[in-house]
């Protein structure tokens, strides 16, 4: 499936995103979520934050499929994820 890209403000906190699109005059909505995560959530678990972020998408609920990692600062990482359609479910 071919992606739109959007730019979303930065957040600071969890947001869920719904997007309307029209496609081949078929209505169908997108769902995302954006989850910031949090260095400090992990500290004493790992100090390696790409171990963090691999924890993260592998215990992630499984009706969502990780679209994009965003741009880390020393506090915390946006990570965006889509719902998945039945079909696409594994």
């Amino acid at each position: 499936m071919r992606e739109v890209v959007l730019q979303i403000p930065t957040l600071e906190s969890e947001q869920n995103i719904d997007i309307d699109v029209k496609i081949n005059g078929k209505k169908r909505t997108m769902r995302y979520r954006v989850e910031i995560i949090a260095w400090d959530d992990f500290n004493g678990e790992s100090a390696d934050k790409v171990d963090v972020i691999k924890r993260v998408i592998r215990e992630y609920d499984k009706d969502w499929r990780l679209i994009e990692i965003g741009m880390p600062t020393d506090t915390h990482i946006p990570i965006m994820f889509r719902k998945k359609k039945a079909e696409d479910q594994e």
